[in-house]
């Protein structure tokens, strides 16, 4: 619970700088400024050397050319130094990479964390809408992304600031006249960084664009192989994924042009440069005005300003893809179609009774709405079946019993409470769902039904089994309750999954439970034993379900019969078949 609220509290604080990828960046560093003060005293340890050797050289060169009779014992003292600092190198880079990496590596952890906890917050509408590949690539590519950008960026930059700060500072001590000359580089650099920042920037958001579509469609493909193979529809799903493939690619050669005649243009620019300034301090020692160590000197310090500030505008375009996927990661956080969850009024242990009050529901303000002023009370224990047209909303009906959506009028009322006054997580733990596409994932079979639940002994898993008329099947397994499953449970047939499933809400007891045409991708074998399975369930609960083979819902205690939103028939199987109306005539097309 403690970690949930620090996510929590971690998603909140970077919602609100969605609109600022430059200060989503810096709020990493925020809660933890004293380890990243250590890194940098580290670092500062680490780069040392190469502050030290430009001095030392000058120092011996300096020596060698002077008459003083001390020439030896400058040259030790300085080697001596020199060697102290090259060798601290080894300690000082190891326990900054443990420090700084251990601050990165939590970032990363946080952040995926807290992308997964407002996954699992999001509304259902929201998913309707957003393709999972494109989530996928949010977790996975831009959080790396960032990872990489915060490890490399941090360092490289108090590289540059320090190397640059140490430079100037030293060649002021030196000669005023070639500090100045020094600063002539930095309105240059500015000036490359201005002249490509918005292209590059352009070409990086277009990429991410690219790679979120390419990562949707190539999932899309894999969910969809069977039905591609079983209309033999290969070629065409290939060359559609392959054009999107060949998009990104092009995409990204763009951004690799763009990057590369960037880095050519300032490392030909700083090298003219640095060319000039040999030149100049070569006629200034010629003058008499500096020495021979200071032309050493002062090259080698112009050359790590030129470095470093070459180094600063390499990263720009790695800059820019950080704040991209910044950007990308802070749509996710900054949603604001959340599941809404009031938890106003505690609900205890459910009952089953359930009241639709005149509910009315649109998927958007501009269609009809699928439920139109809608009303029905459910008793406690209670088997509910709606069947009616494709569009008549059945499944808007459940949809909104488990609390996927509220609606915009009317109220659904569960023991007589408001739903939107539940904890809609205390209700759920108390109901169950039973969809019409089965969903197993890749473990045990005890794992796949005992989903969620802990401490569940094997026996009352096989005794569910047993209910279900999956025991002996089970018993036939190597392995038995601990058979793995392939993913979605492929290894299983259609009618050992539903049963599988089924037998998952059989064990959660629950007081609720709902199936959406659970039977309809089903062989009559199949079928028999999952509806004998559901009759055995519909005796402990209040049941709701969507069936299209009305043979399934004959010992439900109400059918009701739903066109445009509305409820137009209702009564038991027989009841219905008597009055010879909508629900009659449904049957007997059916018979045909």
């Amino acid at each position: 619970m403690q970690k949930a609220a620090q996510l929590d509290e971690y998603i909140s604080e970077y919602s609100k700088l969605a609109d600022s990828p430059y200060k989503f960046i810096l709020k990493f560093f925020a809660k933890k400024k004293g380890r990243v003060v250590l890194a940098f005293f580290l670092w500062t340890c680490q780069r040392s050397p190469c502050w030290v050797i430009p001095l030392a050289t000058a120092n011996i060169l300096d020596a060698l050319s002077s008459a003083e009779g001390n020439t030896a014992e400058i040259i030790m003292k300085n080697l001596l130094l020199l060697s102290f600092f090259i060798l601290q190198n080894i300690f000082s880079t190891y326990y900054a990479t443990k420090t700084f990496n251990k601050i990165v590596r939590g970032i990363e952890s946080e952040l995926r964390g807290a992308l997964i906890r407002k996954m699992q917050q999001l509304s259902i509408m929201f998913y309707k809408e957003m393709q999972s590949g494109k989530l996928l690539s949010k977790v996975t590519r831009d959080v790396e992304n960032i990872e990489t950008f915060l490890d490399q960026a941090v360092r490289t930059i108090f590289f540059i600031i320090t190397d640059v700060v140490i430079a100037l500072a030293v060649t002021f001590s030196r000669s005023v006249v070639i500090f100045l000359f020094f600063w002539l580089s930095v309105p240059m650099a500015i000036g490359i960084i201005i002249l490509f920042q918005n292209r590059i920037a352009k070409e990086n958001h277009t990429f991410r664009r690219e790679m979120e579509n390419t990562t949707s469609q190539v999932a899309e493909m894999i969910n969809l192989i069977p039905v591609t193979r079983a209309h033999g529809l290969q070629e065409v799903e290939s060359r559609k994924v392959v054009k999107q493939v060949e998009a990104t690619s092009n995409s990204g050669f763009q951004l690799d042009l763009v990057n590369s005649f960037f880095g050519a243009t300032h490392w030909v620019a700083f090298q003219f440069f640095q060319a000039l300034t040999l030149g100049f301090t070569a006629f200034l020692a010629v003058r008499g005005k500096i020495t021979v160590g200071d032309v050493v000197l002062f090259q080698g310090y112009f050359s790590t300003i030129l470095n470093q500030i070459s180094n600063l505008i390499s990263l720009y375009p790695g800059f820019c893809k950080g704040l991209e996927s910044a950007r990308s990661v802070s749509e996710i956080l900054s949603e604001p179609r959340i599941e809404e969850n009031a938890a106003i009024i505690p609900l205890g242990r459910l009952r089953g009774e359930v009241s639709f009050d005149n509910v009315t529901y649109s998927y958007n303000s501009n269609m009809e709405p699928t439920l139109n002023h809608f009303s029905l009370k459910v008793k406690a224990g209670e088997a509910i079946a709606f069947v009616g047209g494709s569009g008549a909303g059945k499944s808007t009906i459940l949809n909104l019993l488990i609390g996927f959506d509220s609606p915009q009028e009317g109220r659904i009322c569960i023991d007589g409470i408001n739903m939107r006054n539940l904890d809609i997580n205390e209700y759920r733990s108390q109901i169950a769902v039973v969809p019409q596409n089965t969903i197993l994932f890749a473990g045990s079979i005890y794992d796949n039904v005992t989903y969620g639940l802990d401490n569940v002994s094997r026996e009352r898993v096989m005794e569910v089994l047993r209910q279900v008329d999956l025991a002996d099947f089970v018993d036939t397994l190597p392995q038995g309750l601990d058979t793995l499953l392939a993913e979605q449970g492929n290894s299983l047939s259609g009618g050992q999954r539903q049963r599988l499933a089924i037998a998952r809400a059989i064990i959660r007891n629950p007081k609720i439970i709902v199936f959406d045409e659970a039977t309809s991708a089903l062989d009559l074998a199949s079928e028999k034993k999952v509806q004998e399975a559901t009759e055995s369930l519909m005796k402990t609960c209040t049941t709701f379900m969507v069936a299209h083979r009305l043979s399934t819902i004959r010992n439900a205690d109400r059918i009701v019969v739903i066109e445009k939103g509305r409820p137009v028939e209702e009564g038991s199987f027989n009841e219905l078949m008597e009055k010879k109306g909508y629900f009659y005539r449904l049957k007997k097309l059916q018979e045909q």
